[in-house]
């Protein structure tokens, strides 16, 4: 399926149907990252709209039982909605549990991660600038910054280091 098929309105009125299972007809379901150096599990992606004049892609993310999104920061921000399930995310210094319809910002360079549980998925809405920087991962000295507060380091002590 070719992208710009399936995800750039260009302007035009789209409209797709919600399939089964937090799937939409006519898009793909894809990798979560294309670039190995980041540590996540069990994540998937869907881009449901971009559209140049916009200037913004509106994604669903769905991370498995037990699965977590990479541990990043980079210069732009993302509004995020939880639409299923239960977990926990990683905001800056502060480790919060998420549930179904539940907001969280996540500003600019602040590290974040998300979490789902052990028993169910985790999936959730994410609108970023269309155009925007890579990711930045954590290094020795970010890890060790992180590591200080206790609850930081719990969650991190679960597998995604």
């Amino acid at each position: 399926m070719d992208m710009d098929e399936s995800t750039v309105a260009r302007g035009k009125a789209i409209h797709r149907r919600a399939e089964r299972d937090y799937r939409w007809e006519g898009v793909e379901c894809l990798p979560y990252k294309e670039d190995d150096r980041a540590l996540f599990k069990a994540v998937s992606r869907q881009i449901l709209f971009s559209d140049p004049d916009l200037a913004g892609e509106l994604r669903y993310f769905e991370v498995q039982p037990g699965g977590f999104s990479s541990l990043e920061r980079h210069e732009h921000m993302h509004g995020v909605l939880i639409l299923r399930g239960r977990g926990h995310c990683l905001v800056g210094n502060a480790v919060r549990a998420v549930e179904t319809y539940d907001l969280v910002t996540v500003p600019a360079w602040t590290w974040h991660q998300f979490r789902a549980t052990s028993d169910e998925p985790l999936g959730f809405l994410c609108m970023v600038n269309a155009t925007r920087d890579k990711p930045h991962l954590p290094g020795e000295a970010d890890l060790a910054e992180l590591r200080a507060d206790g609850e930081i380091a719990a969650f991190l002590r679960d597998g995604s280091e």
